[in-house]
């Protein structure tokens, strides 16, 4: 039975051609086929662009080196003739069920603009998994909730209409490489715009950032710039629906859902 939904997966990469591989083997075995799979090679000296090559996915450049950047790109790519723009980094590696579940979320919410689910960590001991799935992550979506009211958008395992990023697209600060993108992202959502997380929505990611000293300082050292960037329009009390457009492309306005 073909879906009414057309689903767009986009992976930002950069020299992970290993990882990319197995992620898009995991890919190939959704239950529920993606209709679009796009892999955006961000300056990468590897085989990571031989690799999406050989898988037969669509493959698109963006020199302008940076997270932001290169999943700004894919968005952007993606909007044309997709319903729902879905994320993924290269060392996902997605439950064969993910899109399908993603596909029953938002056909069964007509009100549900963005989707979010928490991590598996692999590749390291119990304790670091442990304390980045439910520290870093965890702990990153809990005071994020709290300050700005919605829950955090997880950048390798969310998903969001193509409606959303269409207007995200044009206040979001897509060229800083230096911001977290799916923090910045967060900011510029509201709660009219629907967003959730699924608790059960997990998704295996690698736990290299959290096994060095240097890495996770790099990672938590980007929360601050993060909230500068948008500063103070980001900030609670300025956070008014009226400050950003909630209608769609019918100009209709959007519904509340969070959850």
């Amino acid at each position: 039975m073909t879906s009414a939904l057309r689903i767009s997966v986009v992976i930002p990469c950069r020299n992970d051609a290993e990882f990319l591989r197995e992620c898009l083997l995991a890919l190939q075995n959704q239950e529920r086929p993606a209709d679009r799979i796009i892999v955006v090679d961000n300056g990468s000296t590897d085989e990571s662009a031989a690799v999406a090559r050989d898988a037969g996915v669509e493959l698109i450049d963006e020199p302008l080196v940076g997270i932001w950047p290169a999943a700004a790109r894919g968005y952007d790519a993606a909007l044309h003739g997709s319903d729902i723009i879905a994320r993924l980094d290269a060392d996902s590696r997605p439950h064969p069920d993910w899109l399908a579940r993603i596909e029953s979320a938002f056909t069964s919410d007509e009100a549900l603009g963005v989707l979010t689910g928490g991590a598996e960590f692999y590749g390291a001991g119990r304790i670091i998994s442990y304390l980045g799935e439910h520290w870093y992550i965890g702990g990153g979506r809990v005071w994020v909730n709290l300050w700005l009211g919605i829950p955090l958008v997880f950048g390798s395992n969310f998903a969001m209409r193509a409606a959303i990023w269409k207007r995200a697209r044009t206040v979001v600060h897509r060229e800083n490489s230096r911001i977290h993108d799916d923090l910045d992202l967060t900011i510029h959502l509201r709660e009219s715009d629907g967003v959730r997380w699924d608790r059960s929505l997990t998704m295996p990611v690698s736990a290299r950032p959290l096994t060095s000293v240097r890495g996770l300082a790099r990672r938590v050292g980007r929360v601050v710039p993060t909230f500068a960037a948008s500063w103070p329009a980001g900030a609670p009390w300025r956070r008014r629906e009226a400050s950003y457009p909630q209608e769609d492309e019918d100009g209709e306005n959007r519904g509340v859902a969070v959850t």
